[in-house]
Parts: structure tokens; C-alpha cells; sequence
């Protein structure tokens, strides 16, 4: 049995937080299009039961968990970190920070 939706297949996972007694997981995902998410998202949960199914075979587990799928946007985050941090300025002579350089 393998998954056959296409959509689902875009995405990238990047994290999986599951819960002590593996009765919930968090499937953090992104993708390469950022406006392909929701529809990513759709997909996905649309297939959460195959893939359990498939966790369960794989990972042999006396419980397998629910699948939770939620967009990582920490990429985007540390982007606008980025760039807050470079634009400010070294108070008093309002030159900028050098890149990698501390305070």
C-alpha cells in the first residue's frame, strides 16, 4: 500500500513532536511552493489513515499515533528575524552591524 496522491507527495517534513503515550503526533511540514500548503495540508490529512497504516508496519508499534499535519513556517520566521536584525543600527553613529559581528 503506498500513497498515491500526488499533492500529498509535495510535501517536506520536517519535524514530528509525538506525545509520551504515542497516542498523538504533530507532522510539521513545509513546501518548496509556499502557496501549495493548503492544498498540501488537504492532501495530507486526506491520507492520514494510509499513512498510519504504513507507520504501523514499518515501526511495528503497539499504538500508532494520530496524524496531525501543521505548516512549519519557522523558516519564514527566521527569515523576518533576519532581517529585523540586520537593519538595526549601532546606536550613536548609526553605522551598521557588521553580518556575524557581536555587540
Amino acid at each position: 500500500m503506498k500513497v498515491k496522491n500526488e499533492t500529498a507527495k509535495r510535501a517536506v517534513i520536517t519535524e514530528v513532536d509525538c506525545s509520551r503515550d504515542l497516542e498523538q503526533a504533530k507532522v510539521f511540514f513545509t513546501t518548496v511552493d509556499p502557496e501549495e500548503r493548503e492544498a498540501v495540508k488537504k492532501a495530507l490529512s486526506s491520507v492520514a489513515g494510509v499513512l498510519r497504516s504504513l507507520l504501523g508496519k514499518q515501526m511495528k508499534l503497539r499504538q500508532v499515533p494520530a496524524l496531525e499535519f501543521l505548516v512549519d513556517t519557522s523558516e519564514e520566521y527566521g527569515r523576518v528575524m533576519d532581517r529585523l536584525l540586520d537593519s538595526i543600527k549601532i546606536e550613536g553613529n548609526g553605522e551598521e552591524l557588521p553580518k556575524g559581528e557581536e555587540i
